[in-house]
């Protein structure tokens, strides 16, 4: 899951232990949202800085349930043909679980080709995407320098 750091970046994950991944207005990416599990590792990406990476882990603390940012038209994100009745749009919460020690960033990771088919490379606009296991896994030991 990626974001903006001076939208929502780690530490304030971190700050807050439990938040809302809300927002997210890309069918593919909601589509993807919607198939986490409670539990589900997240790697928490830093987007739009410099320079972008993986900042730390995350957990899915509440699946998917219904944006209610979207039906609201003071919210950034609202969505006039999203409703309570009718919602376009979902969020999950997540649970801070630790920053790594120093970000791992998106230049470092195209050098590895074991991680050659990640989405991210591919999918910039995507804010959400899976990562296969092989990758997560690696991603760790990667992070952990």
């Amino acid at each position: 899951m990626k974001s903006e750091p001076d939208v929502f970046g780690i530490a304030e994950l971190e700050r807050k232990l439990t938040a809302p991944w809300d927002g997210v207005r890309n069918y593919t990416a909601r589509n993807f949202m919607r198939a986490m599990a409670l539990g589900d590792h997240v790697l928490f990406y830093h987007s739009n800085a410099a320079p972008n990476g993986i900042a730390g882990l995350a957990e899915v603390a509440h699946t998917a349930y219904p944006d209610h940012t979207s039906w609201d038209s003071a919210s950034d994100y609202f969505d006039p043909k999203s409703g309570p009745e009718n919602p376009r749009w979902s969020m999950v919460d997540v649970r801070f679980v630790r920053t790594f020690p120093r970000l791992l960033t998106l230049e470092a990771m195209r050098g590895v080709p074991e991680l050659a088919g990640m989405l991210i490379f591919y999918n910039t606009r995507l804010s959400v995407t899976p990562v296969a296991t092989p990758c997560y896994d690696l991603i760790l030991r990667l992070a952990a320098g």
